[in-house]
């Protein structure tokens, strides 16, 4: 069967273009071996982060670099063939966490974020989903005073980017979480005009049911091959064989093993996170996510129970689970909250896609017609999807487009 776009990748981003494109016309097919929203997008913090303004650089001071070594943290952690496979990119990764480099990449990306909220409420509103949306915003909390007053410097200097916080006491902290033990901290800051969603995976669900409503279609099934076919392209699968004008890759971390018999090979690389849920009790019910800057965890309220989010592990996807980084983490959040009796057998990880500069890759191939590449969002793919879906359907479409792409095309690592 023959379609105007296909789109590989159904988590937040290709549901979202798929979304977009479906609603202006066009005739859109959606692939994923597994069910709208079942992987990344499933296991996230649930957070649409509209105060995310600012990158994560690799550590470039000597005595950062010193802490993570031990590999004993619970923000971040690695493991050596990783590093090895993906030594260029870190490499990569580490020149553009200078500062000046930083600074103007930052600037880039705010393009993106400054649109989070608004072209998530109009998928939102479409998918009658409103019912997974908290607009109460998510608390940071603060264990040292270094860190902590530097956060709220920058979270003033926030307000000129449109993003709202409140600088909170510890009788303040305690007033909006009544059941936190908050021995340790010593502020925190409530961040406003973020959201949070109470089961991600549904309401990527939510977004595709809408998709669906409008008449777009969805295989679950395997891609095997991508060739060319005339001025568009064929989607050979483990069921069929799809015929497309333009084509979309948007699978996240498995993006590049899509792209590489195409020719390209961008410095993509994957960073793991894990979660547990546990069960929700009058003891340990939160009204808001709580994140733990200085131990790098998330505790947040979901559908499912309390969710303890990790921060990082620098592994390779296809790596058994290792589970010492969420046991390190959760003997933190257990003196914070009451976690008793857990809800999965098995903790859940996946991966985030990620990309040397911090930016994702949004545009055109640049080697072929008619291909399309978004994907790279690194921990944002789950709060840059819907804008990302506007400006992928504004390329095909050949419309002004709502942010200028040009700092997020693939060519930027040509001579890399």
């Amino acid at each position: 069967m023959r379609y105007e776009v296909i789109v590989i990748g159904a988590g937040m981003v290709g549901t979202s273009i798929a979304w977009h494109l479906q609603k202006n016309n066009s005739k859109v097919l959606l692939i994923d071996k597994k069910s709208p929203g079942s992987e990344t997008s499933y296991g996230n913090a649930g957070l649409i982060q509209r105060e995310a303004i600012h990158v994560h650089p690799f550590p470039r001071q000597p005595i950062e670099l010193l802490k993570v070594l031990p590999n004993k943290n619970t923000d971040i952690r690695y493991r050596w063939p990783a590093l090895l496979r993906y030594r260029q990119a870190l490499l990569q990764y580490w020149r553009f966490s200078a500062q000046s480099s930083v600074q103007k990449i930052e600037k880039e990306w705010q393009t993106l974020i400054e649109h989070c909220t608004r072209e998530h409420q109009e998928m939102i509103t479409a998918a009658n989903a409103e019912n997974l949306i908290r607009r109460d915003g998510w608390i940071e909390m603060h264990r040292t005073e270094a860190k902590f007053q530097a956060a709220v410097e920058a979270a003033k200097n926030g307000r000129a980017q449109g993003v709202e916080h409140h600088v909170l006491s510890l009788p303040e902290l305690k007033k909006l979480e009544p059941n936190g033990n908050f021995e340790g901290f010593i502020g925190a800051i409530h961040w406003l005009n973020s959201w949070q969603v109470s089961n991600p995976g549904a309401l990527v669900k939510a977004y595709a049911k809408s998709f669906q409503d409008m008449q777009g279609s969805i295989c679950e099934c395997s891609v095997k091959e991508i060739l060319p076919s005339g001025d568009g392209w064929q989607i050979i699968t483990d069921d069929d064989i799809f015929y497309s004008d333009h084509l979309v890759i948007a699978a996240g971390p498995w993006s590049n093993q899509l792209i590489k018999p195409l020719g390209y090979d961008l410095p993509l690389f994957p960073m793991r996170g894990y979660h547990q849920h546990f069960e929700t009790t009058h003891q340990n019910t939160i009204n808001h996510s709580l994140v733990d800057i200085d131990k790098g965890f998330v505790m947040g309220p979901m559908q499912q129970g309390v969710r303890i989010t990790t921060g990082a592990e620098m592994t390779l996807m296809e790596a058994e689970k290792d589970l010492g980084q969420l046991s390190a983490v959760l003997a933190f959040a257990k003196k914070i909250l009451p976690l008793n009796d857990q809800v999965e057998s098995e903790p859940w990880c996946g991966s985030r896609p990620c990309m040397p500069d911090m930016k994702p890759v949004i545009g055109a191939s640049g080697k072929h017609a008619n291909l399309w590449f978004a994907f790279g969002h690194g921990h944002q793919g789950f709060t840059l999807g819907p804008i990302t879906g506007r400006i992928i359907e504004e390329l095909i479409h050949n419309k002004p487009v709502t942010v200028d792409v040009s700092a997020f095309g693939a060519q930027r690592f040509a001579s890399m």
